[in-house]
């Protein structure tokens, strides 16, 4: 009878210290659950703040002035602009307007 009851008490001392240890993991699981939440909330706002930087620095007039500034690129003008026709392409639109005559 002795026997048993120590058995009995040394499953229930067992069973207390396997719970408080389950405890313990689930309360540190809580905390770096908290951290995560914490840091998606701050790269969420980060996220959010370059895709509006992103939008900004889009706009044409300040792709215009990077390049110019840059690259050293500068507009098109009928001065610089050189055209160049294609010769086949000049008799077939000919051959075409004269078929519809």
């Amino acid at each position: 009878m002795i026997r048993i009851n120590f058995m009995l008490l040394a499953a229930v001392v067992a069973t207390m210290l396997y719970i408080v240890k389950v405890q313990y993991e689930s309360r540190q699981l809580f905390v770096a659950i908290e951290k995560a939440t914490v840091e998606i909330r701050k790269l969420e706002l980060t996220h959010t703040a370059l895709q509006v930087e992103s939008r900004a620095q889009a706009t044409p007039l300040i792709i215009e002035k990077m390049a110019k500034e840059k690259l050293q690129m500068r507009s098109a003008t009928p001065a610089v602009t050189q055209y160049i026709s294609n010769p086949v392409v000049e008799k077939t639109s000919e051959s075409a307007a004269e078929a519809a005559k």
